[in-house]
């Protein structure tokens, strides 16, 4: 052996036991510096399908190229070149301006809080579906993944439909395949082209990222370029106009706007060699062309006057926007301050060439309208596998691309309001202009420039949503949350997904038959909102958590941030559209509650279950230590299970009844006891554990399972009773089933068990059921179309025999039950007042009932009975003996002999010693029994010898025993002559005695009282009362 190897690992000997599970410290660290193994934890957090991890390629792109202008690219879009002017226009720059500050505070604020998230810990890819599910588990992760699957497959269609747009209206208006066939049906025929056209291009679009989509990254550059230049030529445009501003003339007619359709000298006429002649405009407005035409009431009143569209950033015009012009549907498009000839009655303006309103705006869908263009925040962190460092970069890139994108934003508002004339920026789609496109009339050095780069743009945007959304739904279903999207997980070899691309297309089909680019942007506005607000309750929820895993590099953040950023976003979702929200809440609350039930268990160590379980904590030191009121009072019960030789459990159907009794509510413990010591029986114990646990789910038990490894059962059972539970929420009834087997020579501690049990619950202050067959009792999938609870109620307990059956109606098998008390009466109590007391009781107790009285009459102790206390007895002495030494045995038998000698002789002097006092009734003594059949001689009796005749050792029975049997006895015949086809009977259970010595008596005289009865639930109450008649 070399020395190297000889001395290999000799100053880590003290740890060599752990080197089999653990790794050193150096191996580790070697793994995390490549990243080429996720660290140890992690495999819980990203389960990976593929067999073989590929080699991770070095990351190259810094923060400027993988983060910064992505987040431009996607944030500066559609909404700025074909909305913002008109949303300037309507709400004023003020409210314009609001507007924008508000959108751009949401998104900061969420950057701030995805920024936290991010750069806590190793952030693969996947982005923002990653942080959300991880950060607030897989049901709320599922819920916001899809909605932010949603919003992107949407904001796919709305750029889709911004494209066409850009085509139809100030490309080539002359491609529309569905023209208008009478006056005002352009928009309708508008839509119908949008439809066909938009249809078109997704087809297209959804073949190019299917043949590849390393095309689209290479566009990627060209389109980021059409925007930037774009920007550029505005902020270059308004330069200009402060010194040299465009002729762009605008005709009125009084204070209306004129649509440059049909005409094109705005004046109603023009001179001529010999006069004057009408215009175009004339012919428009007046049935000929004559001066002596019948004209529009409107035209004949006012006058016709040209104004310049933009007439530059010095021209002051900027007080005159100030203010918000909002307007109805169908209104004309009216300058401010101009005068004008109103007509008292006016007909419709359908066919004449006004700039009229094609959608009622107000300032709550302006801000639905407008919120698109300010999403688009996640385009760095949803490349966070290809960064450098994507813990520096994600913050840094993303806050820079929201700065610089709200403050163009806001800067075009102010240079848009100063420029131009408020009537062009109301004219959404530029007809005063014939045709051109508002903010391109603007730009400096061609118009052309703003239309091709803003088409170009939307088209690569497009082109982006529909390559990002389908990988964000593979994600989704490749972690298995969602059941039914496990298919859309698979696509082609290279790991493209196919099923995803369709689906996605499908939906984006949807959002273009919508066809109005002003009706797809609010919904997206809800999708991306609803993901907006998680991120900032995934930052809030794991800052007050302060749980030790968070640890984010990025320090510029605060709960109170998150928490305002999220009430902003939950404002916007209502601001922009009250019924979108709440329909966007139920799709996401109704994903969250399907993932809840049918959704696959994953273990995420996310933000939620810490939060339940701070929830758990506080709530618990809430519960006071002392027992509830009786109002608040309910069985938390401790069930009790015995485990066969393979860990399996005995008697399932206690697991039943338990989940009847609590029907989901309440404590349930589900303990159990394994014998031996827990280093010996550590794996047996998790084996029972995990048994357990399936049971309790097969039977839909909701609890918790607590399981014992004890020297022996006694003790094991004891600890459960004491130490089982936590803080307030300790249990105060226990569940056991019948030891049936207690008779048996071989099992002679289960009777011990049992009796050992009942003392402790009774000293414990806690109530005690115990399940007799068992087996017999219904599992919770059956059920009872007929039949009755029987409840015998002999002793008061504290009312928990009335509760019970209260308690099983309320679970689906036993709910066609009827409920029957009866309760004993002595010889001089008077039943029928005893009845009508009862009625009074249980309707004061809101409990319907059939109530009956059973007379107990006094009479003889049978023969059977003392027969049955002879066997007893005998049994008995035997399981003594079987627990004696030779020498105790030896010793034992000559106690038992001298005893039964002194019984003998002393059994005339017991005769004339009075009888003791005792509470038991039906009390009887030898001398009470002979005065009593010398009384009632009957004819048939004349033949009957005395009972001690017949069998001597009758005379040297216990005579407490004797009265015991003599109860049990007859109280099973009453019980059995009423009860016997009952569904299930209930029954005080007595008490054990308070002599040891009489242990096994007890079972028997138990045993006796059940006999013949199918299911019993035998009661021992806490002493405490449970049941009130007050409210």
């Amino acid at each position: 052996m070399e020395p190297e190897s000889f001395f290999e690992g000799k100053n880590m000997a003290l740890f060599e036991e752990e080197m089999d599970s653990n790794p050193m410290v150096s191996s580790l660290l070697n793994k995390l510096a490549n990243y080429t193994n996720l660290s140890q934890g992690a495999a819980e957090h990203e389960e990976d399908d593929d067999s073989k991890r590929r080699e991770v390629k070095s990351p190259r792109m810094g923060t400027f190229i993988g983060v910064y202008l992505p987040c431009l690219q996607n944030i500066l879009g559609v909404i700025l070149f074909l909305r913002l002017t008109w949303i300037v226009g309507a709400a004023g720059v003020l409210e314009s301006f609001l507007i924008v500050f508000m959108c751009c505070t949401c998104t900061m604020l969420t950057a701030i809080s995805m920024s936290a998230i991010a750069t806590n810990g190793v952030v693969p890819a996947g982005g923002s579906y990653y942080m959300i599910s991880r950060s607030l588990g897989p049901e709320f992760g599922g819920a916001v993944g899809l909605c932010f699957y949603l919003g992107t497959t949407f904001a796919g269609a709305m750029y889709i439909l911004g494209t066409i747009e850009i085509f139809l209206t100030y490309i080539s208006p002359s491609a529309a395949i569905i023209q208008a066939e009478a006056a005002g049906g352009e928009a309708v025929a508008m839509l119908h082209n949008m439809r066909v056209y938009g249809t078109c291009t997704l087809l297209l679009m959804a073949m190019v990222v299917f043949v590849g989509v390393k095309y689209v990254n290479k566009l990627a550059l060209v389109f980021l370029a059409c925007v930037v230049l774009s920007i550029l030529a505005i902020y270059a445009g308004v330069i200009k106009s402060a010194f040299d501003p465009p002729d762009i003339p605008v005709c009125l007619l009084g204070n209306r706007t004129l649509a440059r359709r049909g005409f094109d000298i705005c004046a109603k006429v023009h001179a001529a060699d010999n006069g004057t002649t009408p215009t175009a405009l004339w012919g428009l407005f007046c049935n000929s062309s004559m001066p002596n035409a019948t004209c529009d009431e409107y035209f004949a009143q006012n006058n016709v006057t040209e104004i310049q569209g933009i007439p530059g950033v010095v021209s002051g015009v900027l007080l005159d926007n100030l203010w918000s012009a909002y307007a109805d549907k169908g209104a004309f498009v009216e300058r401010k301050g101009t005068p004008s000839v109103p007509v008292p009655e006016e007909t419709g303006a359908s066919g004449l060439p006004y700039v009229l309103t094609d959608i009622m705006t107000c300032f709550t869908m302006l801000v639905g309208i407008y919120f698109p263009s300010v999403t688009g925040i996640m385009a760095g962190s949803n490349r966070s596998g290809d960064l450098r460092d994507a813990q520096k970069s994600i913050p840094t890139g993303t806050i820079l691309a929201i700065v610089t994108t709200s403050f163009i934003y806001l800067s075009c508002i102010v240079l848009f309001g100063a420029c131009i004339e408020g009537v062009i920026l109301r004219d959404k789609f530029g007809e005063a202009l014939q045709g051109k496109l508002v903010i391109g009339m603007l730009a400096w050095p061609s118009p052309w420039v703003i239309v091709i780069g803003s088409f170009f743009s939307t088209c690569g945007a497009g082109l982006q949503s529909l390559t990002g959304a389908p990988r964000l739904l593979q994600a989704i279903a490749r972690d298995g949350i969602v059941p039914f999207l496990r298919v859309f997980g698979h696509g082609k070899s290279n790991g493209e997904p196919t099923w995803a691309l369709l689906l996605t297309a499908l939906i984006c089909e949807t959002g273009i038959l919508i066809a109005s680019l002003d009706s797809v942007a609010p919904i997206l506005s809800m999708f991306f909102l609803m993901c907006y607000l998680f991120v900032n309750l995934a930052c809030a929820v794991q800052t007050l958590l302060r749980t030790p895993n968070w640890r984010p590099r990025f320090k510029y953040y605060h709960w109170a941030l998150s928490f305002l950023g999220m009430s902003l976003c939950l404002a916007l979702m209502f601001i922009c559209s009250w019924y979108y929200a709440l329909s966007a809440m139920l799709v996401a609350g109704c994903i969250y509650k399907y993932i809840e039930y049918r959704g696959a268990e994953k273990e995420w160590g996310d933000g939620i279950r810490g939060l339940s379980l701070n929830a758990a904590r506080y709530a618990l030191l809430r519960v006071e230590h002392g027992p509830p009121h009786t109002k608040n009072w309910r069985p938390q019960v401790l069930v009790m299970l015995s485990l066969d030789e393979e860990q399996c459990v005995k008697h399932p159907r206690l697991l039943s009844l338990t989940t009847q009794l609590k029907a989901g509510k309440g404590l349930t413990i589900v303990g159990a006891v394994l014998e031996g010591t827990y280093l010996d029986k550590h794996v047996e114990a998790q084996r029972a554990e995990e048994n357990i646990r399936a049971l309790m789910s097969t039977e839909k038990t909701k609890g918790f399972c607590q399981l014992v490894v004890s020297s022996n059962l006694r003790d094991g059972m004891s600890h459960l009773i004491q130490a089982a539970g936590l803080g307030g929420m300790k249990h105060n009834t226990v569940l056991m089933a019948w030891p049936e087997s207690w008779k048996r020579e071989d099992n002679t501690f289960s009777w011990k068990n049992f009796v050992e049990t009942v003392r402790d619950t009774t000293a414990a202050q806690q109530a005690l059921l115990v399940a007799k067959n068992v087996d017999l009792f219904p599992q919770s999938q059956e059920r009872f179309s007929d039949g009755d609870i029987d409840v015998w109620w002999v002793v008061h307990d504290g009312g928990l025999l009335m509760l019970l059956p209260f308690l099983l109606r309320q679970h689906k098998v036993w709910r066609k039950c009827r409920m029957r008390i009866f309760t004993v009466a002595q010889v001089d109590d008077n039943s029928i007042q005893m009845k009508k007391d009862l009625q009074v009781f249980l309707y004061h107790l809101r409990i319907s009932a059939e109530v009956e009285v059973v007379e107990m009459v006094e009479n003889d102790i049978s023969a059977f009975t003392y027969e049955k206390t002879l066997m007893m007895e005998q049994r008995s002495q035997m399981l003594k003996q079987m627990q004696l030494s030779k020498t105790e045995r030896e010793r034992e038998a000559q106690l038992i002999h001298d005893r039964n000698t002194a019984s003998r002789s002393g059994v005339a002097t017991r005769a004339q010693a009075p009888a003791p006092l005792d509470k038991v009734q039906m009390t009887w003594t030898k001398e009470k029994l002979i005065a009593e059949k010398l009384k009632n001689k009957e004819p048939g009796m004349s033949g009957f010898k005395d009972l001690f005749s017949l069998k001597p050792e009758w005379g040297n029975l216990n005579q407490s025993n004797v009265r015991r049997m003599h109860t049990a006895v007859k109280l099973n015949g009453v019980v059995l002559s009423r009860s016997r086809d009952a569904q299930l009977v209930l029954l005080n259970m007595p008490g054990p005695p308070r002599n040891r010595q009489g242990d096994e008596n007890y079972m028997e005289f138990l045993e006796v009282l059940t006999e013949g009865l199918n299911r019993v639930l035998l009661v021992r109450g806490s002493g405490r009362e449970v049941v009130t008649i007050y409210s």
